[in-house]
């Protein structure tokens, strides 16, 4: 085949950046705004040795899936990759990619999947959800004060006032602030010349209360004109907390470390209510509820409406009798933790961020709930040393763990002075929830979950491939796949969010002892195979093309391949990270393969 070459195909797959996906003549090809379903005639656009690039020159035979957008500006925006696609066809890809990866990367038999599979959770309607958005502001061509959202792959703004994602009361928000940036001559912020004022514009809103939070991200210290916007800003109905924050940076991370408040609170508040899961259909909404603060840096769901049934799954997974010692993993402002307390013993949260932690602290308080507890670190450092100090009989046992004695770090020095700590039910747990970034969770930490043998574990996951690794990996030492299920966080995108319960069946994990380490145990999901650099020069050989150890890290973790802390995308929102263009995604990929670091085809 040849550039400019037409051939007519199916589109069989998704791609991780929506493209749609097909086979044809031994190779595959990346076909951007088509989906599953559709035959189209296809133009080459660039050829690789196994892979290609096509756009669709005619639509032949249109997916039954296939409907017409309601945004004008999906195309151009790239933030919906699959709005084309009607909803309950979105749903069922959503399903069919959990399921594709617990076979495929978890090694679990379809039977098994399919039996321990509970119906996806689907939105009413997939539009209007997201109660937080961030939008850049700059200048057109003509010098017009914009805002909106990055193009895919790029920093090109495509002008939105009125994303259908997000709530309607965005858009005068943002007129407000524009007409006041234009009448006082405050300058948006420039990339390319690190000139300007305005960077961005975070716009939050409690979905139970209706507060509103406007935060303008500066570059600088101080926002002139501060108290002529915030007099225009605070008559919008709900109003609650205006406030800039300084970033000075020459950084992608939106937000900066000090934000001022220059108008009503600092933070807004909102509710995550309780909803009772009924079998395996749907949901029946309760009385309880948890109440949050929320600051401009706070991590907080961005879809209220699926989050409160999501962690209500969590919760029925945890089986809760209020007997129940519990550890959070990756708990942010303790936004599942708070849910679990009020039926559990205790619960013990732990989240690296320290203001999340501050937050969560905060909102206990604020909820009367004195059973949660609190703890600033890295779960893979924190949870070891927990067990380490208070679960293990011998120096053999605390090495494995990787504690010293002689060094405790602050947290736990400090915790093992008080008399508020239950250590031995916190070094054997009855529970351990797991809500890790889209990297997973790390080894060390899988490790010291297995070594506390909790009686159950309820994995929230964001990351389909990192979540079948590392079930493969708890499965490998004792554990056995229960429920799951898939939630639409992110409806119109590829993205999607899993609850999964693993048991341990009839042991009694507290007179059960687990002895092992990770040589005992089949880890080939932590191997690196080949070193970045080998994989460079391998792609380089063959395509041409230069990769970055970032990219190669995101195809790795997409393939289940752990990766520690450097490369991969954050599940904060406040980071923005180039993800890895579609051809070079096919060049690591064949060179993973041919490291044998994966099996089978693109």
């Amino acid at each position: 085949m040849n550039k400019n070459d037409l051939f007519e195909t199916d589109i069989t797959d998704i791609g991780s950046g929506g493209e749609g996906i097909s086979h044809y003549e031994g190779m595959t090809f990346f076909i951007k705004d088509a989906i599953i379903g559709d035959t189209i005639l296809a133009r080459v656009t660039k050829l690789k040795k196994n892979y290609g690039y096509a756009r669709v020159e005619e639509l032949i035979r249109p997916s039954e899936d296939r409907i017409e957008p309601p945004c004008p500006i999906w195309h151009r925006c790239g933030g919906c990759q699959i709005q084309e696609m009607s909803y309950p066809a979105q749903v069922d890809y959503k399903l069919q990619k959990v399921r594709q990866s617990l076979m495929r990367i978890g090694g679990f038999p379809e039977a098994q999947v399919d039996a321990v599979m509970e119906p996806p959770v689907g939105m009413d309607s997939p539009y209007r959800y997201r109660n937080k958005a961030q939008f850049p502001v700059a200048r057109d061509s003509s010098g017009s004060i914009i805002t909106g959202f990055y193009a895919a792959h790029t920093h090109t703004i495509i002008p939105v006032d009125d994303c259908l994602l997000g709530v309607e009361v965005n858009q005068p928000i943002l007129a407000i602030i524009k007409n006041w940036m234009q009448q006082y001559e405050v300058e948006p912020y420039d990339e390319g010349t690190g000139r300007g004022l305005v960077r961005h514009v975070l716009i939050r809103v409690g979905y139970h209360t209706d507060e509103i939070m406007v935060c303008l991200i500066i570059n600088g210290r101080k926002l002139p004109y501060a108290h002529e916007l915030a007099d225009t800003l605070r008559t919008v109905s709900g109003m609650t907390s205006i406030s800039y924050n300084c970033n000075t940076e020459n950084t992608n991370v939106i937000l900066g470390k000090e934000t001022v408040c220059i108008w009503g609170q600092e933070y807004i508040t909102d509710e995550i209510a309780l909803w009772e899961p009924e079998n395996r259909a749907g949901f029946t909404h309760t009385d309880c509820k948890v109440t949050y603060h929320i600051s401009p840096q706070s991590f907080y769901q961005v879809n209220p409406r699926q989050t409160e049934k999501l962690y209500s799954t969590a919760l029925a997974y945890a089986g809760l009798t209020g007997r129940e010692t519990v550890w959070d993993l990756y708990c942010g402002i303790g936004t599942i933790s708070l849910f679990m307390a009020r039926h559990a013993r205790t619960v013990y949260g732990v989240e690296v961020v320290p203001q999340a932690i501050e937050d969560a602290r905060s909102n206990a308080e604020l909820n009367g709930i004195e059973n949660a507890k609190f703890f600033v670190g890295k779960a893979e450092d924190v949870l070891p040393e927990f067990y380490g100090l208070y679960g293990t009989e011998n120096d053999n046992d605390r090495t494995a763990a990787g504690v010293d004695r002689g060094n405790k770090a602050e947290t736990c020095n400090g915790t093992a002075t008080s008399g508020d700590m239950d250590h031995e039910n916190m070094a054997h747990p009855d529970v351990i929830v797991v809500d890790p970034p889209r990297k997973g969770c790390d080894a060390k930490c899988l490790e010291t979950m297995l070594l506390m043998a909790p009686e159950r574990i309820v994995y929230v996951s964001c990351d389909p491939a990192t979540l079948a690794r590392d079930l493969k990996i708890l499965c490998e030492g004792g554990y056995e796949l229960k429920r799951a299920r898939v939630f639409d966080q992110f409806s119109n995108t590829v993205h999607v969010e899993t609850v999964v319960k693993l048991s341990k069946g009839e042991i009694n994990s507290k007179k059960v002892r687990v002895e092992f380490s990770l040589e005992d145990m089949d880890m080939s999901g932590f191997q690196k195979g080949a070193t970045y650099g080998q994989i460079k020069e391998y792609v380089k050989e063959h395509t041409g093309l230069s990769v970055s150890s970032l990219y190669i890290a995101q195809i790795k973790q997409k393939y289940g391949i752990i990766e520690r802390e450097n490369y991969n995308k954050p599940k904060s929102e406040n980071a923005r990270q180039p993800q890895c263009p579609p051809e070079k995604e096919a060049a690591i990929t064949e060179a993973l393969r041919h490291f044998k670091m994966i099996e089978g085809s693109i």
